[in-house]
């Protein structure tokens, strides 16, 4: 079966030289996987402000859009603001919500973007501007999908999806991130698995072992995956020491979790900052294959 995947890259985001936000990993995800033909791509669409407001405050939402937040805030996410910005946003979390339609239809869905887990309901944090996760599974409880896990294996925790689901029990939140990282201050998830600096495949792939179970136990009827590839060894910003064959195991341990669960499934990409940023593209583009391989 050829899989849709929604991409963002066509919306060029401007940043100034030297940014360390590797943009370019978006455009070079969609190439490798196009050489595969097991997947078509189709443009984001755009969100619209009602359904941000499921998970964002208002005042933040309009803030963004309309150019007018703080010098502050505009540094706590990390992006010169622009209008480009504003519609590589609402595309990011677009592509999240059109994965998610995707994955109520066909069992599974993915976007080559989304996982932003540090924005917050009312401001955006760490390269994130809104939460699109959140935001998806929000809209998913407006469709009475009552119970939702999220299992975040970015190498930083995803802080801001913790805090907005902090009071729902409904929404199982799961985060395995290094602990001496990125965010400083960390919010608590139903589970964090908080690992030390600088561990190798064998530890991390005994810690997700610990922790997969525990989604069965939710029994929920809908799963989110962020899987961030800024483990990898080559990352400027991981301090894991993840082979690609470890996060390949990864993968594959998830998956074949997703697999036994039978419920809809939604892949976002999260963070990755190797050197060369090919080999995050290329990490990126093993999670979607081995997606296809096992779901389908």
């Amino acid at each position: 079966m050829t899989r849709r995947l929604f991409y963002t890259d066509h919306h060029v985001l401007p940043l100034p030289p030297h940014h360390r936000f590797p943009v370019e990993k978006y455009r070079l995800l969609r190439e490798l996987l196009a050489r595969d033909n097991h997947f078509t791509f189709e443009p984001a669409p755009l969100a619209d402000i009602e359904t941000i407001a499921l998970a964002h405050d208002r005042d933040y939402i309009h803030g963004f859009l309309n150019g007018t937040l703080g010098d502050a805030a505009i540094r706590r996410i990390g992006f010169p603001w622009s209008e480009a910005l504003v519609t590589r946003t609402l595309a990011s979390v677009g592509a999240t919500l059109a994965a998610t339609r995707e994955a109520q239809s066909t069992g599974w869905g993915g976007t080559l973007a989304g996982g932003t887990h540090h924005a917050f309901a009312a401001e955006g944090s760490g390269f994130c501007v809104f939460n699109d996760i959140a935001i998806a599974a929000r809209h998913l409880q407006q469709d009475k999908i009552s119970r939702i896990a999220i299992l975040d294996l970015d190498v930083h925790q995803g802080d801001g999806t913790a805090h907005i689901f902090r009071d729902d029990p409904s929404v199982l939140t799961i985060s395995v991130h290094c602990k001496a990282n990125f965010p400083l201050r960390k919010q608590q998830s139903s589970i964090d698995v908080e690992l030390e600096a600088s561990i190798a495949d064998a530890e991390y792939l005994s810690a997700l072992a610990t922790v997969l179970p525990k989604i069965a136990d939710f029994h929920p009827d809908f799963v989110f995956y962020q899987s961030g590839v800024d483990g990898l060894a080559t990352d400027r910003l991981g301090r894991l020491r993840l082979t690609p064959a470890g996060l390949e195991e990864r993968d594959r341990m998830v998956m074949r979790a997703a697999l036994d669960l039978a419920v809809p499934f939604v892949i976002t990409i999260g963070g990755g900052y190797s050197v060369p940023i090919t080999l995050t593209a290329e990490a990126h583009a093993t999670t979607f294959r081995i997606a296809q391989q096992i779901l389908g």
